[in-house]
């Protein structure tokens, strides 16, 4: 039994790497964003992604989508979207004198939500129970999502007009956020010769690695990894560290701590990360990896840690170099 999971452990991380190795002929540099955006697939969670305008957010996800094989969707969010717009309608018919659905783009595997903070907060929890509960009700019936479901929404942080802070029962839902910062000077060059305005996206050949069914398999097979108890008191004492601002020189700027989702999150995103490292366990460093993506969303900064424009990153290294490691 130990020597058949070596052998799924050793395959999974084979068709991972070879994921990675088809993006890269798209996207250059942003290996950590890749990671993540792996990491989160594998672990079945949504991300948030973070960045300025053109630096290539939309692109590793819809390559990310080609590569695993799976329908994806790309909604583009604005002022005037509606919920019906994402969702979906019911409509009748006057031909068949009844009425039918119109399913929406929400039904697919990966959800491209482009710009998403763009969109009204009405339009914005549309997404809620899709997320969460992976089903959709439209009118008075509710319609399961397809397996794998995995929204991957981005959103801009330097614009403020013409913008909606995502409700914090929303981004709770995402299991990371991820940062996408500027390319190295060396990668802006390869992107120059690389360049994705004169090409059309079919024209770089990425291949499909994976299925569905295999991601839903590896899905599963992420539980077996084995994490032991100091670990997993690691984790909750990391979390719990969160709420004890009084604790540290940066706490005095957080307003709340992390709640138990981050936790689970946590407790997950290791496993996966395991994985994708070729191990059938976790390690503290697994958990250190995973830390900054599943907690930076869910620490709430005050108004003073704002103003001084203090980063929740900062808050989590300080946490991470102070709770002891087992």
């Amino acid at each position: 039994m130990a020597r058949q999971s070596t052998e799924e452990i050793k395959k999974y991380k084979k068709i991972f790497d070879n994921i990675k190795k088809e993006l890269s002929k798209v996207v250059i540099g942003q290996e950590k964003v890749i990671e993540g955006l792996i990491r989160s697939l594998v672990s079945n969670g949504h991300t948030l992604i973070e960045g300025v305008p053109g630096i290539a957010k939309t692109l590793i996800i819809r390559a990310l989508a080609q590569t695993t094989g799976c329908k994806f969707s790309r909604i583009q969010f604005t002022v005037d979207l509606l919920p019906t717009d994402i969702l979906g309608l019911t409509t009748y018919d006057n031909r068949k004198k009844s009425f039918s659905v119109i399913k929406g783009p929400v039904f697919a595997n990966f959800i491209i939500a482009d710009e998403i903070n763009r969109a009204s907060p009405r339009t914005q929890s549309a997404l809620l129970e899709a997320m969460q509960e992976r089903q959709v009700t439209i009118g008075k019936r509710t319609y399961s999502l397809d397996s794998p479901f995995l929204v991957m929404a981005t959103q801009n942080p330097i614009e403020s007009a013409g913008v909606f802070n995502l409700p914090e029962a929303q981004v709770d839902r995402f299991l990371f956020k991820i940062r996408i910062f500027y390319p190295s000077p060396k990668e802006e060059q390869q992107i120059l010769s690389n360049n994705m305005t004169l090409k059309k996206f079919e024209d770089y050949n990425i291949k499909s690695i994976t299925t569905p069914a295999q991601l839903i398999r590896a899905q599963k097979f992420v539980n077996k990894i084995y994490i032991n108890q100091d670990l997993e008191d690691y984790i909750v004492r990391i979390v719990n560290a969160t709420r004890e601002n009084d604790k540290f020189k940066f706490g005095k700027y957080v307003e709340y701590g992390a709640s138990p989702r981050a936790s689970i999150g946590m407790f997950i995103a290791a496993k996966a990360d395991a994985l994708l490292q070729g191990k059938n366990y976790v390690t503290p460093q697994n958990i250190k990896r995973v830390a900054h993506d599943v907690l930076r969303h869910r620490i709430i900064l005050n108004y003073e840690g704002q103003a001084e424009n203090i980063s929740s990153d900062e808050f989590i290294d300080e946490v991470l170099s102070k709770v002891p490691i087992p």
